[in-house]
Order: structure tokens, then C-alpha cells, then sequence
């Protein structure tokens, strides 16, 4: 038979199953539980996850666990994995998952929900959790996409809503009591489903009971890596990664991120300072990101800025900030570090659209961030932007445009880098997520995609812009993935078993498919989920709260249109 380390060589990438990154942590071979913290998708997307990261320090800093990753296999090695009847292995031992405790799956992205299922396959798992049985692990899930549990909820042991850091812990303790009186899985599901913040499909009842999102209180006394694994290959966002403060007071009404994660909590610069040298001292990274929803809101950023500026310079580091908010742009930013590029998100090409989406910057708030950036030597600007936004007209296509040509005016004005302007437009479509006042929302057609598209793409060309806008396939997919219910659960299943794995990668995402397997399981074309929401229908996450009134959802809708009394 062959062995595993033989299939490294006929493979691309084989440092991604290696294993033996920098910061691993130690092996516990008695631990009382062992835990594998599993990514839905290719190792260098998953080794860009500050969650796994944090959850992977977690654990592994308790004295009775030991937590080893595993990534979902790319497609060569997860047909030579087949081939070869080898199962899915974590990186640390290379044992085989099935042999883990516990299986935590993190659920970031609604395309990444069949990946699940390919890594319980390979793993020899049921897919379906009522098919498992006592001995298989306990399969857990978590992330952002978990606000809406429905989907995929019927995979799954357990499911954690909001914040992990605190509920892991008692989910662990629960365990480790549990086995160690000699207790069953059914019994140990039953005492998980009374913690804040976990959901057992098993247990739970949807239409009586809710289950309330478990939020961390206090950022400063959460757990934090000192150390946080440095990947073989390059990951996709290889650097080190500073989370400033969690939630958004922004409430911008397309973003559901700003509405599940409330309320804004913030760490100390002291805190993040400490974190932040202990991240470039540990890992080596040339860049430190400092993420947030909306990094520039962070209120205490001059104070940080003179903590870490003298470690930045003296190692010389990198500073980025993600999608910065045009209107909180800040000259202690732009005066620190090495010049890199710099996000802005005005969203809507008009301030009457940005309005209606409560994106409450203006024209001059985009114009004067740009000038300022420009003339402290930046020459490289990502811009994104919606389409399909609630109430949109022509005319605030046509504001994209303006503000377009008004940015590169503005360089040639300010610019103190001769390099020339690199400028990129993205726009990508409205998903009307749960959880957001747009819940209820019409998604635009697919033809009315193309057409905004198009126009785009042919506007920015002759001014030699780079112009991407999202697939409006995946974009109608993700909407339903996103906005259904318990019926999607043997989509999924559909999907699965014709070999629907990596839907997020351009090369393997089959929209044919995704029709198909919605019609066979549903009885209901995948685009009827495009259509308007009555706004007296019950939702599918209904019995998920977030701290986020119904009412007031309502409320932020009615506003948008301008139907507030």
C-alpha cells in the first residue's frame, strides 16, 4: 500500500500537507480531547484566517488539549487520497481526521458549504449527522455564515453563533467531564445545547427555542496568540493581523458583518501594542495589518500609531489597512510605515444612493482622503463599489464614473510619486443577507447584472482603469445559499455527491449544477430565491438572535426608501 509522504510528489504544492510550520504547537499525545480545526478551502486560504489562528492558540494552550489543523485538499491530492483509499489527515501527525474528537469547521463563505462535505467524505464520514454514529467525531460549526445555521445545519453536532473564544472553552471543559464519566455523545450534545451562543439541531427545536449569539465583553482580557503558525507557502494574505476592535457603529444597511457582530468593542493601544510586537518579533512577517470593519474608526489610532511606529521602523514593517473608510482616513496612517496600497469602499457612485445605504460619506470625504494619500506617496488605490443596491438608478452608475475620472485629476494634483497612478474599480452585487434591513431586498437579474457590468468595464477601459466585477452567477448562488432554509441541506448534499467541490474557485464553480440540484431537491428554480421577501414571512434564521430587532431591521429598510414616518 502506498504510503501518504509518496503522493507529496505528485502533487502541486506538497508543502501545503506537509505540516511542521513555523509556531506549531507542541504535540499532547494524552490529551483528553483532540481537536482538528478544519478550513473549507485550499491551506493558503485558510492560513490567512485570524479565527483559525485564534482558536488554533485556544486550544492548544489548555493543558488537556491538543488541536491540529487540517485544510481541505486540493483537487489532485483529494483524487489521489481516493485512489489510493487514504483518508483526510491533519497536518501536526498526519493522522487520519476521523480519529479527532472533535471536527471545528469554520464557515466563512457560503460557496465553501460543499467543501464541507468533501472533507467528510474523504475523512469516511456520513455526511448527515443522524447517520453518524457514536464513536465518529463530534462535528462542529462556526464562523460568520453560522447567523444562518439552516442550510447546513443538518451536518452538524453543534453549531456556535458569535464569537468563539469564550463558548470553545466550555464546550471543551463539557467534553473532558463528559468522557471522563464515561457519558455518551447524546448526553454531552444535551448539556452543550444549554450554553449561550450553541445551537443542537439535535436538541433545539426551531420553532420554539432561541438561540441567542454569545458575544466576547471584553477584547483586552480575550485570548490572543503571542505566536500564530507562519504557513509553507505563501498564504494569500501573508502577513500578521491586529484586530483593533470588533463590531461597527457605522450600520451601514447592505453590511451584515456591522449587524451580527455588534456591539463595538475595542481593544487598548497598550493591548495592541504588546500583541503587535509579539506577532513581528514571533513570525517574521514584513507586513502588519491592522483589520477591523473599519479600521480608521479605531478612536484611540495616534496613541497606537506612537507604540508601534519605533518596532515598525526598526524591523521595516509594512502597515495596511483593509477597505479604510474614506471619511476617518488618517494622516497618522499615512505617515507611518511603508507605502503600500490603500482600499477605499465608497460603494455608491452617488451621494443620494450612499445615503439610502446609510454610507454616509461624501464626494469631498473620498476627494480629500485620496489627495492626502496621494501626497504622502501613495500611488496605488483599490476603489469598491455595489451594484443592485435598493432604489438604484442610472445615474448613480453614471456617479461611479465621475468620481472615477475626479480621483485621477486629484493625483495628478497631489501626487508626490512619480510612478504613475495604479487605480482599480470593483463592484460586486448586492447579496441581501440576513440580518441586514436589505434581508428582505430584490436582488437584481442576471441581465441586469451584465448590462451594469458592462458599462462599467466599458467606461473605465480607455482610461486605462482596471475594472473587475463579480461573477453574477456565483453572485445569484450566494443568495440563495444565503437567504435559504432547511431545504438547502440536501442541495448541498446534491451538489456534493456530482463532485461540486471548490465553488469559490473560478476554474470549478458550475452554476449548471447549482440549478440542477436546486430544482431535483426543492422543486423551486435556484433564481426564485432572488425574488422580494414578504416582510411578514417567517425567515429561516428566525430563531437565531443576534441582538438585532426585527423591528428595527424594518425600520432601517423603510428609511432607505425613504418611507419613514
Amino acid at each position: 500500500m502506498i504510503k501518504l509522504e509518496q503522493l507529496f510528489l505528485k502533487v502541486a504544492q506538497p508543502a501545503r500537507y506537509a505540516g511542521g510550520e513555523y509556531n506549531s504547537a507542541p504535540i499532547k499525545k494524552d490529551a483528553a480531547l483532540k481537536f482538528l480545526l478544519c478550513f473549507p478551502d485550499v491551506y493558503e486560504v485558510g492560513q490567512s484566517n485570524l479565527g483559525c489562528k485564534i482558536l488554533y492558540g485556544l486550544l492548544n494552550s489548555r493543558d488537556d488539549t491538543c488541536c491540529e489543523m487540517c485544510f481541505a485538499p486540493w483537487v489532485d491530492m483529494g483524487e489521489l487520497l481516493k485512489k489510493h483509499q487514504l483518508p483526510l489527515f491533519s497536518l501536526g501527525t498526519r493522522s487520519p481526521a476521523k480519529n479527532f474528537d472533535m471536527l471545528g469547521f469554520s464557515l466563512s463563505y457560503e460557496l465553501g458549504y460543499t467543501n464541507v462535505l468533501y472533507m467528510l467524505e474523504l475523512a469516511g464520514l456520513e455526511y448527515y449527522a443522524i447517520d453518524r454514529k457514536e464513536n465518529d467525531p463530534i462535528i462542529i460549526a462556526g464562523g460568520m455564515c453560522s447567523v444562518n445555521p439552516a442550510p447546513f445545519a443538518s451536518f452538524f453536532d453543534l453549531i456556535v453563533i458569535g464569537d468563539g473564544e469564550e463558548v470553545t472553552n466550555k464546550i471543551a471543559d463539557l467534553f473532558v467531564a463528559n468522557k471522563a464519566e464515561g457519558k455518551s455523545k447524546k448526553e454531552f450534545l444535551k448539556k452543550a445545547s444549554k450554553l449561550e451562543g450553541v445551537y443542537v439541531p439535535s436538541v433545539h427545536n426551531v420553532n420554539k427555542d432561541i438561540i441567542k449569539r454569545t458575544a466576547v465583553k471584553n477584547l483586552d482580557k480575550a485570548y490572543f496568540p503571542k505566536a500564530v503558525q507562519v504557513s509553507n507557502v505563501e498564504a494569500v494574505h501573508n502577513r500578521a493581523n491586529l484586530e483593533l476592535f470588533r463590531g461597527c457603529g457605522r450600520g451601514c444597511r447592505f453590511c451584515q458583518a456591522s449587524f451580527i457582530t455588534r456591539p463595538v468593542r475595542f481593544k487598548s493601544p497598550t493591548v495592541l501594542a504588546k500583541q503587535a510586537k509579539n506577532l513581528i518579533e514571533s513570525t517574521g512577517y514584513e507586513e502588519l495589518s491592522l483589520s477591523s470593519l473599519s479600521s480608521c474608526d479605531y478612536p484611540y489610532f495616534e496613541e497606537l500609531m506612537k507604540k508601534i511606529k519605533p518596532m515598525i521602523e526598526k524591523n521595516k514593517v509594512r502597515l495596511s489597512l483593509p477597505s479604510t473608510r474614506v471619511d476617518a482616513f488618517t494622516t497618522a496612517f499615512v505617515e507611518g510605515g511603508r507605502k503600500g496600497s490603500l482600499t477605499f469602499a465608497p460603494e455608491a457612485g452617488s451621494q443620494r444612493l450612499r445615503d439610502a445605504i446609510k454610507k454616509n460619506v461624501t464626494e469631498e470625504d473620498v476627494l480629500s482622503s485620496c489627495a492626502k494619500a496621494f501626497s504622502q506617496g501613495f500611488s496605488s488605490v483599490k476603489l469598491y463599489f455595489m451594484i443592485g443596491l435598493p432604489s438604484e438608478a442610472s445615474e448613480d452608475i453614471n456617479g461611479i464614473i465621475d468620481l472615477v475620472k475626479k480621483i485621477k485629476a486629484s493625483y495628478k494634483k497631489h501626487a508626490t510619486n512619480k510612478k504613475g497612478l495604479r487605480l482599480s474599480v470593483s463592484a460586486a452585487t448586492l447579496v441581501p443577507k440576513p440580518f441586514t434591513p436589505f434581508q428582505w431586498e430584490k436582488q437584481i437579474t442576471l441581465g441586469e447584472i451584465t448590462s451594469i457590468q458592462t458599462k462599467l468595464k466599458d467606461a473605465l477601459r480607455p482610461m486605462a482603469i482596471k475594472f473587475s466585477g463579480h461573477n453574477a452567477f456565483v453572485s445569484k448562488t450566494e443568495t440563495a445559499l444565503s437567504r435559504g432554509g432547511m431545504e438547502v441541506a440536501n442541495v448541498l448534499a446534491f451538489v456534493a455527491k456530482k463532485g461540486g467541490f471548490f465553488q469559490g474557485w473560478t476554474e470549478h464553480f458550475n452554476y449548471e449544477l447549482w440549478q440542477e440540484a436546486f430544482l431535483a431537491c426543492t422543486g423551486k428554480p435556484l433564481e426564485s430565491y432572488e425574488n422580494e421577501i414578504n416582510e411578514k414571512d417567517t425567515l429561516p434564521w428566525d430563531f437565531i438572535d443576534v441582538g438585532i430587532k426585527k423591528e428595527y431591521l424594518l425600520q432601517e429598510r423603510k428609511k432607505t426608501w425613504g418611507l419613514e414616518k
